[in-house]
């Protein structure tokens, strides 16, 4: 695998996780009953980008390892999953 296309693999399975881990442990402003005037009740207390993108990177990476030593060593890729559709020739 070139390694362009390690990163750019690794680089959309760290976004997506991203968006997955975002909202664990959020607080909103309605939940600790202090809402500042200009915001919406929904938007985040205290939001720790720190412990967000350290998260997101372990679980990426555990994601993505994962992924690369079920398709380089041990030969699983698309081609290995069953097919539901039928196959026209």
């Amino acid at each position: 695998m070139q390694l362009f296309s390690i990163f750019a693999v690794y680089f959309i399975v760290w976004w997506i996780t991203l968006f997955a881990i975002l909202p664990i442990g959020l607080r909103t402003q309605a939940e600790d009953d202090h809402v500042v005037p200009g915001t919406v009740e929904s938007a985040p207390t205290r939001f720790q980008a720190k412990k967000v993108l350290l998260l997101t990177t372990l679980v990426s990476a555990v994601l993505y390892g994962t992924w690369y030593l079920c398709s380089v060593y041990l030969g699983f890729g698309l081609d290995s999953l069953p097919r539901f559709v039928p196959k026209f020739d």
